[in-house]
């Protein structure tokens, strides 16, 4: 036996090398791929690595240098780059342009207004602070480059001949690395050597996309040199592979030997820069991709840019002051002119050649430099400070801090955070943003027979009450129903001793010390809390499984009626502990892999009778069905079915001589437990083995040996562990796993090494994973194949006709399925399919050589390797089903119903079934009990139309039918309605159907389908678009929508990287919108607002001064005060209100989540309220200029002494204004405004005593001091500043009084006492119940009159 399967597996070794199976002996031969170095075309779609050795230096020198080397450079610029680079860039924004033109114009003599170093002022005020600012951010990126380079690998030298260490800047493609345990990887490279025993190594891909869990890598099939490691002078191959791209999940090559012959390269050949190398002594690899060409910096894009709504607003109204500059400067030109024209014999030196006409143009340009205020160039600078000052408060929020996860928000755009004041549509996945991700097994189906689990769902129940803390501190017990025994829910050491109930409360003194010695554990493994790792199995199924097992089978044989399902049991066990890439890791070891030892192992005399055991056990072929065997039909109870399947033989007991003593009491004890009391796993831990098998099939178990409770399963994805820690739970346990081999521990039988033969990985394509192993007792080659119940069961084998009992049988198990499927749904359980397939020799190898020519293939690869898939996972029969249950995260109804108050649209869009989805987005609240539910499925583009038409109708005759009466629709449409509805002639049907429903459930729906979905919403309709995710799959959806938030939960950090925020938890979009989105969209808007204000105030005062001075372009002001009016005097207040103003508390908009509509509908900057302020400063400068001008009529003062009263009332007012506004005063605020008005007279009183000739011919001097001693001054200023703010004043009293604004009425609220506040409240809450019940109460009033109240509208197709 142990000769025979030796011969296979060097047989197999020989296939998957590339030899033929009729040429065994012989020499391989070549591989018929086609040839990769065609085209001219098509060598510039990939790269030929040539090794870096002696032999191959002139071929390696002549493609070296078309690659990059190692080294990386992230910054900008360069010390002799950045300020020609920083101005280039700085100079692409349109407003310094403007500014830029307004100096050189300047330039001009007979344009000239100001001093010409004077103009200069401001635009390099701007370009300083900017270049500043970039130049800290680009030496803080210097600084890590040069870190990352400068870090030490080892290179092998073709000159020393041995691997000595270099700088990562000096690694090239084509270099042999030789890493060690714990190392980073500091190139891409193709995995060539490991010092693991199975050519395999980990890594932890934690730097690239924040997933812990290790991932596994294989060493290129073929290369099996024992001194490689020592002398890499013995490689002799080229890498043919795809030009550097960014695709992580994806790598295409070849390796090519020196006899021609060709072996595939995929991404579990690879090793990505950055990665950490874990589990291994040493790997060796050759660098294929290097520097910015690897696939991490590829991915490196740096922060995001986005330009906010309020931002393309700004844009509009800047234009508007570009108009406004235009006209008042068109204006002075043709007053100029006029006056010029009036003037005979002029009193003063006109310039000759100057005409009237002339001089108006010339005065055009020159009031375009002394208006030049009116475009705020400062606004842009001062938008940026605001916005980093409200990004320091969203990342200081402590309400944003998760403890469990130590992370926080991240703002990774800085530039849109007005715009989660705007939201409009929220788009959400469901798992891992709505859910834990948390999965945990909860019920079975097995042959269509349902197993319920009823203590695995007590023992959810309980974990509902704990937090965090006592989930790791604590035990908990539940009492079967079944049986008076209890059964422990294990620790996270799998401490299997009982606890009663009251352990749950205990404190941590009582927690034993196992317990407290794995809870502070240095490494947490994902996916394995003591909730998704503690699985209670079901008794009944516990039971069958250990009679299959113990060694009572097979000594006295397997009951004689049930053979058929105890296979299907079997089966479904080891296709869960074997379907899936989990690595095996040991828990007192964290990051070493779980290995069985390798010692001799003897052969036993039971051998044969196990391996009759599994054959009896393995599912007939339908061909070679005998219709005389099958008898009876299946029955929904677990003794129905084993009572009247009868296809199989009994089995033969062993032999009395391979039993012990020990063996027989256990067999005893089994007869003894009657059915009402089936073991629990404490149960039967103890029951002694059966001898193992000798050879590579069963494993003889060793004192050694890691317990089931020491090991750890890392797993990409919590499906994939839950049902790991369910087949364990069952005491199938995953024991190892190495790139060709898995380990499986069955009880009663021992260690069974399968052979690994291929893994067909999950993609959102095929929505189903496969393994191809080869089984060690029965020698065949079987694929297990799990899914969703939408593909799997349209791969189901059709049975033969011959037999149509067996057909029947099989029609029934797959339909009883669907029922405990579409059960499973309802209850907001993920269903997965679990399917198997038996391949004989010919067929498997017919398909291993298309296999193997789709992997070695670099054109069309993912299409041959998808109908490949296609063909393996074709004809399957149908094991089971599982039912996994994902709980929501906490708050999430509470979050959705706020969210919905305040009047945001919420779209769910989910992989999941629509069952499924439904259920969850019941328990969300997302569907209220109230709502009409839609239901869109159809089968084709044409039956969509009508299908649509049909639901659009019903809701306008429901709504009609209501009257006044509001009526709630929600659509809920699978992934192929969704697929034909957005197809460009139904876009707009589709549309209309959903303006008229609150929300929206899109199932069933692909990563792309998604991304089409949110950039319709956002394009069609116009709107505010937010999209929410927390894996790989919404990603696209993500960056197509105007806000992206990712969650860092489960799934890695792809979201996160793609986001624009980042939180940990879905409950905190409540807080994220409703609070600081409110508050960043009004204080922004309201600085922008007063920007506008106070630059139009201002320059009208130079304005009306030309109506004086002959249109001369004169002014009232000393230039270096005009210039700082803008720049330096009120440049600090209004930062200052945009960071820290605040309209209503955070508490109070939590409370009233119908504030938010406010920013919905940019109350806060409409084009209305931009006018009305400009109106507004337009009066404020008559006032401002007037009062002055007739209080100082007919007087001899200066034109300096007139202006100075103007500037210092124009302050008072501008100042004042900006307290009028403000709905928040602190301590900082005062000081701002203290400081900038005491800063405006200590600049004037010492400008005006020094500069004696800053402005000639005019002088200043002593005219602050002067009018400082002048009452009339302070008279001038006072009731120049109460006229020109009397109106806002006014207006704002009458407003807030009389017609009190939303925002308003809740400030209100923050100024009650708690005990008022509280009752304004429950009031405010009694109403709002009382105005929803009105419409309950109409329609009720409807259906009593005759008119029937439709609860759900369902088209179905």
């Amino acid at each position: 036996m142990e000769e025979h399967i030796q011969r296979v597996r060097t047989r197999w070794q020989r296939l998957v090398s590339g030899e033929s199976s009729h040429h065994l002996d012989g020499p391989p031969a070549p591989s018929k791929t086609p040839s990769f170095s065609c085209s001219p075309k098509s060598a510039r779609k990939h790269r030929t690595v040539i090794p870096h050795l002696n032999r191959f230096k002139e071929e390696y020198e002549s493609v070296a240098k078309l690659y990059m080397d190692n080294s990386i450079r992230t910054t900008k610029y360069t010390l002799l780059s950045f300020i020609p680079m920083n101005l280039f860039e700085q100079f692409h924004r349109a407003a310094n342009l403007y500014f830029l033109f307004i100096v050189v114009l300047n330039w001009v003599p007979v344009v000239e207004a100001f001093q010409k170093e004077i103009t200069m002022i401001p635009l390099l005020v701007v370009l300083i602070v900017i270049a500043f600012k970039d130049a800290l951010e680009d030496y803080r990126r210097y600084t890590f480059d040069k870190r990352i380079n400068n870090n030490i690998t080892k290179v092998y030298s073709r000159k020393h001949q041995k691997y000595t260490d270099q700088s990562w800047k000096d690694v090239r493609v084509g270099d042999f690395i030789r890493l060690s345990c714990n190392e980073i990887i500091p190139a891409d490279m193709v995995l060539l050597y490991s010092s693991d025993n199975d050519r395999i190594c980990h890594i932890e891909t934690s730097n690239l996309d924040g997933e812990t869990n290790l991932k596994q890598r294989q060493v290129v099939r073929g290369i099996s040199e024992q001194g490689f490691e020592v002398n890499p002078e013995l490689y002799d191959r080229r890498i043919e592979c795809e030009s550097p791209n960014n695709d992580l999940n994806r790598f295409r090559g070849v390796m090519e030997y020196a006899s021609k012959d060709r072996v595939s390269l995929s991404k579990e050949n690879l090793l990505l820069r950055s990665c950490v190398i874990r589990n291994t002594e040493a790997v060796i690899g050759i660098v294929v991709y290097a520097g910015h060409e690897t696939k991490a910096m590829k991915n490196n894009s740096g922060p995001r840019y986005k330009r906010s709504k309020l931002e393309r607003r700004l844009n509009i109204d800047v234009f508007w002051s570009v108009v406004l500059l235009f006209l008042m400067c068109l204006t002075t030109a043709i007053g100029h002119g006029i006056w010029l024209n009036g003037f005979k014999d002029p009193p003063f030196m006109i310039p000759d050649g100057i005409t009237p006409v002339l001089g108006g143009f010339y005065m055009f340009w020159t009031m375009i430099i002394v208006l030049q205020v009116l475009i705020p160039v400062s606004l842009y600078v001062s938008i940026e400070i605001v916005k980093l000052g409200q990004v320091y408060f969203l990342q200081n929020d402590v309400d944003f801090y998760n403890e469990k996860l130590d992370s926080n928000i991240q703002c990774r755009a800085l530039n849109i955070t007005e715009d989660l004041g705007q939201i409009q549509y929220i788009f959400s996945d469901k798992t891992g943003t709505l859910t834990e991700n948390k999965m945990v097994f909860r019920r079975c189906s097995i042959a269509g027979v349902e197993y319920p689990h009823e203590d695995n769902a007590r023992r959810l129940e309980l974990y509902k009450d704990l937090d965090s803390e006592d989930e790791e501190n604590h035990t908990m017990t539940v009492k079967s129903k079944s049986s008076s025994k209890t059964q422990s829910c294990k620790s996270l050491s799998c401490n299997r001793s009982s606890a009663s109930l009251q352990t749950l409360n205990s404190s941590s003194s009582d927690v034993s010390e196992d317990e407290q010695e794995e809870v502070h554990s240095p490494r947490h493994v994902a996916f394995s809390s003591r909730m998704e790792r503690d699985v209670v199995p079901d008794p009944k199924l516990l039971q069958k499984f250990n009679q299959i097992s113990s060694p009572s089978v097979m000594l006295e044989g397997a009951p004689g009626d049930g053979s058929l399902e105890m296979t299907y049991i079997v089966d479904f066990f080891l296709a869960l502990a074997i379907c899936n890439t989990v690595v095996v890791s040991s828990s007192n070891q964290p990051r070493y892999l779980a290995q069985m030892p390798d010692v001799p192992r003897t052969p036993l005399k039971s051998l044969e009778e196990i391996k009759q055991l599994f054959q009896r056990f393995s599912v007939p072929r339908f061909s070679s069905f005998s219709p005389s065997s099958a008898k009876g039909s299946l029955s929904d109870s677990p003794a129905g079915f084993t009572g009247r399947l009868r296809y199989f033989n009994k089995m033969k007991p062993s032999s009395p001589s391979a039993v012990t003593e020990d063996e027989q009491e256990a067999v005893e004890l089994n007869r003894k437990d009657s059915p009402n009391h089936s073991q629990t796993p404490s149960d039967f831990a103890d029951q002694p083995r059966v001898e193992r098998a000798a050879g590579s099939l069963l494993s003889e178990p060793l004192s050694g040996q890691l317990s089931v409770d020491e090991l750890n399963y890392e797993a990409e994805s919590p499906d994939e562990a839950a049902l790991v820690h369910a087949a364990r739970a069952f005491r199938c346990t995953l024991r190892s796993r190495t790139s060709d081999q898995l380990t499986v521990e069955l009880p009663a039988v021992g260690n069974l090494d399968f052979q690994l033969l291929h893994i067909l990985p999950f993609d959102s394509v095929r929505k189903r994973m496969s393994v191809v192993i080869r089984h060690p007792l029965t020698n065949e080659v079987v694929v297990f194949t799990k899914g969703a119940d939408s593909v799997i069961m349209d791969l189901l084998a059709s049975s033969s006709k011959d037999n149509i009992q067996f057909e029947k049988m099989l029609s029934e198990m797959k339909e009883r399925t669907q029922k405990h499927l579409d059960a499973y749904a309802r209850e907001g359980l993920r269903t997965l399919c679990i399917a198997k397939k038996v391949f004989s020799e010919a067929e498997y190898e017919d398909w291993l050589k298309n296999h193997l020519l789709a992997e070695t293939s670099i054109e069309n690869r993912d299409k041959l390797l998808m109908d490949s898939a296609l063909e393996l996972e074709t004809n399957l029969t149908l094991l089971g089903a599982t039912g996994i249950v994902d709980r929501l995260q906490e708050d999430v109804p509470e979050t959705i119903e706020a969210l919905q108050k305040a009047g945001i649209n919420i779209w769910v869009l989910t992989g999941d079934k629509q069952e499924t989805a439904v259920n969850i987005a019941c328990s969300c609240r997302l569907l209220r009990p109230d709502d009409h539910v839609l239901t869109a499925n159809c089968d084709s583009k044409e039956a969509c139309e009508p299908l649509m038409s049909g639901l659009l109708k019903t809701v306008l005759d429901r709504k009609e039918e209501g009257g006044k009466a509001a009526v709630s629709f929600t659509l809920v449409i699978d992934g192929r309605t969704l697929e034909f509805a957005l197809h460009e002639g139904l876009e707009e049907l589709f549309l209309d159907l959903t303006k008229h429903c609150r929300a929206v459930v899109c199932c069933r729906s692909t990563p792309l389908q998604k991304s089409q979905v949110v950039k319709l919403i956002r394009d069609k309709l116009k709107v505010m678009t937010l999209a929410v995710g927390d894996g790989a799959n919404d990603v696209s959806m993500i960056q197509v929508a105007d806000v992206g938030i990712g969650i860092s939960g489960q799934e890695g950090m792809q979201a996160v990287m793609s986001s624009d925020f980042a939180i940990s938890r879905f409950k905190h979009l409540s807080k994220l919108l409703l609070v600081h989105g409110h508050w960043c969209y009004t204080r922004l808007a309201n600085m922008i607002l007063y920007f506008f204000y106070k630059n139009v105030a201002y320059v009208n005062l130079l304005f009306w001064y030309q109506f004086y001075c002959g249109f001369s372009g004169s002014t009232m002001t000393d230039y270096w005060i005009l210039i700082f009016f803008n720049l330096l005097f009120t440049s600090a207040p209004p930062i200052i209100y945009g960071v820290l103003d605040k309209d209503v508390s955070a508490e109070t908009l939590q409370q009233i989540p119908g504030l938010y509509k406010s920013g919905q509908n940019s109350e806060a900057y409409l084009p209305s309220t931009f006018w009305f302020t400009m109106f507004d400063a337009l009066y404020q400068s008559l006032v401002c200029f007037f009062v002055p001008y007739f209080a100082y009529a007919d007087s001899d003062i200066s034109v300096f002494s007139f202006g100075t009263p103007i500037n210092t009332s124009a302050l008072f007012i501008i100042l004042l204004h900006l307290v009028i506004e403000s709905k928040t005063l602190t301590w900082i605020h005062i000081i701002v405004l203290v400081g900038s008005t005491l800063f405006y007279f200590a600049f004037t009183l010492i400008f005006s005593a020094t500069c004696v000739t800053c402005n000639s011919p005019a002088s200043p001097l002593w005219i602050m001091t002067k009018h400082m001693s002048d009452p009339i001054f302070y008279l001038v200023c006072v009731l120049t500043t109460v006229l020109a703010l009397l109106p806002r004043f006014l207006y704002r009293s009458i407003q807030n009084t009389v017609f009190p604004a939303a925002t308003i009425k809740a400030a209100k609220l923050d100024k009650l006492s708690p005990e008022e506040r509280s009752r304004k409240m429950e009031s405010r809450e009694t109403q709002r119940v009382k105005d929803l019940l009105l419409p309950v109460n109409a329609l009720n009033a409807n259906a009593t009159e005759g008119r029937p109240t439709v609860k759900e509208s369902s088209v179905l197709t």
